[in-house]
């Protein structure tokens, strides 16, 4: 079959990566790609924004499945756009992913089916948001309402930090239009993990857990990221852990969906704060995460065009999907001032990397024979290991053998 993936980064890496590998995939496309991907698949100079010209790609290489990794497509509503003319796509439609295109959405989704999150306020007047910027206390959760690449959530530890969250969210359009409402929400202190689950509108079946660390630096300090690594499965998700998510989240969310006729088909990402009062919802997103693609997609056993498949059929629950029991850790280089301003063109150097380490390059492009950083976060490096242990140690090893001018990673990937 042929199979166009949608997207650029390491998720998109990661899926094609676990694509190139089943038999029944003969031919690979990605629009637009980047130079990790070039090796496992032709790249389409096509934006992932650009639908039209995606559709029209499709029909023309009579593309017999598209996946859509990132987020913008979906809420674009890419999946209706290929479905109203025939096409097969792995994705939730345009109704459906306004779980991630819009915070407020999905916020109200949780209330009103009692599934467990923080205390929240909406505001798209910024005088009333300021007026009533201290209603949790501190610290206090300011967020963006909109898509905002990973970057719309802001931690404010005083009256003064959460005022100028809210002056660049509203007043200053950082976010350009996804600031026009802001949710003010209460801190949840806890261990975050992440949940990613298959859906196919009447089935969820959870993946194996992952736990991604969001900010920059180590310790958990800094600015929120799109993600600087990860690892699978997370230290704290244990078999009651996982009964509990599944009785307080998982069922009151597919029940939520066929009471709200939301016809979910793909992944839904669910973060999680396990806190002292049980796990809470932090966020869902349509599509796989990124990087907790890298780490769960090298552990699936079961072909991934299969899973889909049963997917598109309403028979996600006939297929039994079978994981690895091994461990894995991701840690994600990034150039010099990510994620606020950064230079692209850094000359990369790799070295002989070793055996059961991947690399799933975000943002990196050829240029006259060369390889060159081409965004924020440049290439994940993957270990698998038999313990956690040995694959953090195998993943930061490698990542030695890794240099470009300004390159950035966390030091404290798999540690709580």
């Amino acid at each position: 079959m042929n199979v166009l993936v949608v997207g650029s980064g390491g998720r998109e890496h990661a899926i094609i990566y676990k694509l190139s590998k089943e038999e029944r995939v003969d031919k690979i496309y990605c629009a637009p790609g980047n130079a990790g991907i070039s090796k496992l698949a032709e790249i389409v100079d096509i934006k992932d924004s650009n639908i039209e010209k995606l559709l029209e790609f499709a029909k023309s290489k009579k593309i017999d499945l598209t996946i859509v990794g990132p987020e913008v497509p979906l809420v674009m509503g890419i999946v209706d756009k290929f479905e109203s003319e025939g096409l097969k796509i792995f994705g939730p439609n345009k109704k459906c992913s306004l779980l991630e295109g819009s915070k407020a959405f999905s916020k109200d989704f949780m209330i009103r089916y009692s599934i467990p999150t923080a205390r929240y306020k909406e505001f798209t007047d910024i005088d009333e948001a300021i007026k009533n910027v201290d209603i949790y206390g501190y610290p206090v959760v300011v967020k963006a309402d909109g898509l905002a690449g990973g970057k719309g959530v802001i931690i404010a530890n005083d009256k003064d930090e959460a005022i100028t969250a809210l002056e660049n969210i509203m007043k200053y359009k950082k976010f350009g239009v996804s600031g026009d409402r802001v949710l003010i929400e209460e801190f949840l202190d806890g261990v975050e993990t992440s949940v990613l689950t298959f859906v196919d509108g009447k089935t969820i079946i959870p993946m194996v857990s992952a736990k991604d660390h969001k900010k920059v630096f180590d310790g958990e300090k800094g600015l929120n990221t799109g993600g600087m690594g990860t690892f699978s499965p997370s230290d704290i998700y244990d078999e009651k852990l996982e009964r509990e998510i599944k009785e307080k989240i998982l069922n009151p969310i597919i029940e939520g969906f066929k009471r709200d006729n939301l016809n979910y088909k793909g992944v839904l990402f669910i973060g999680l704060m396990i806190t002292n009062d049980g796990p809470k919802v932090l966020e869902f997103n349509v599509r796989f995460g990124d990087p907790e693609a890298q780490v769960v997609l090298t552990r699936l056993e079961t072909d991934l065009v299969d899973i889909i498949n049963s997917i598109l059929e309403e028979k996600l629950n006939d297929i039994d999907i079978k994981w690895s029991e091994c461990k894995t850790a991701c840690v994600v280089l990034t150039s010099n001032g990510y994620p606020e301003s950064y230079e692209k063109g850094k000359l990369i150097r790799i070295g002989k990397l070793d055996d059961d380490v991947l690399l799933f390059h975000s943002g990196t492009k050829f240029e006259n024979g060369k390889l060159l950083t081409n965004g924020g976060r440049v290439i994940g490096v993957t270990a698998i290991g038999r313990t956690l242990n040995e694959a953090v140690k195998k993943v930061y090893g490698n990542v030695e053998k890794i240099h470009f001018e300004g390159m950035h990673y966390r030091k404290d990937i798999g540690k709580r």
